[in-house]
């Protein structure tokens, strides 16, 4: 039995595993792509945002290019790229309105995620994510997966976002975790770094959002959310590649 392929897959009877210690006490999970794809959502907010200006719609697949950094550096990114001179708080403000009001038209969360939350029960769980906290509690409850989370912090809840640390040191200290007792899950360069940054072990979801070889830094990767479960029964067993 053995993880999804991909960058340092796991395998049981692999050779080259060693002794490592204690197991998993506690998964922190990233949001949009990971747990949730809401690009079609954010994408069609984008468009309404941008649409009084004249400017071109935005691509699903450029949209996917821009999540990552929270709501501002999305627009800052997409205005940077089509009209600089915009002015970026207006058009925040009018993402944000629309957005909170289509949360949840066409977002989804990946399948085999709700399998997945219910196999780690008696876990603790935590989101870290860099979309506001008060969205991406509406958000997970309205897909009914708020029930499975001990904590949410969004990118307005700690003074630093991913890629800083801070956000990860937060809830470990928060539950009097070790970084070796967790593990942190995201499709993103940015959640690889904030990890690596607080000593936590990170799981590249291949699945994502993430731009091409993002997961090099990660210590797993997964092809799809249900292997993270080979993972941590692994480290369970204190091993690690």
């Amino acid at each position: 039995m053995s993880t999804d392929k991909g960058h340092k897959g796991v395998e049981v009877d692999h050779p080259f595993l060693v002794e490592y210690g204690v197991g998993i006490r506690l998964l922190i999970f990233d949001l949009d792509g990971t747990l949730i794809d809401s690009s079609v959502d954010i994408s069609h907010a984008l468009n309404h945002t941008i649409r009084p200006y004249g400017l071109a719609d935005v691509t699903v697949e450029e949209t996917i290019s821009l999540i990552g950094e929270g709501v501002a550096r999305l627009i800052g990114k997409l205005i940077e790229q089509r009209a600089p001179g915009l002015d970026l708080p207006t058009l925040i403000e009018r993402f944000t309105a629309y957005y909170s009001a289509h949360l949840t038209d066409h977002t989804t969360a990946y399948p085999g995620t709700e399998k997945v939350l219910q196999a780690l029960e008696g876990r603790r769980k935590a989101v870290i994510t860099n979309k506001h906290e008060s969205l991406s509690r509406q958000i997970l409850e309205a897909l009914d997966l708020l029930k499975y989370f001990d904590y949410l912090a969004g990118g307005d809840t700690n003074p630093e976002r991913k890629p800083s640390p801070l956000p990860v040191l937060n809830v470990l200290a928060r539950f009097d975790t070790l970084p070796g007792e967790a593990l942190l899950v995201g499709d993103s360069i940015y959640d690889i770094e904030a990890g690596r940054a607080a000593g936590v072990r990170t799981v590249a979801a291949l699945y994502g959002y993430g731009a091409a070889g993002f997961a090099q830094g990660a210590d797993y990767s997964i092809e799809r959310i249900e292997g993270l479960l080979e993972i941590v029964r692994l480290l369970d067993h204190g091993f690690r590649p």
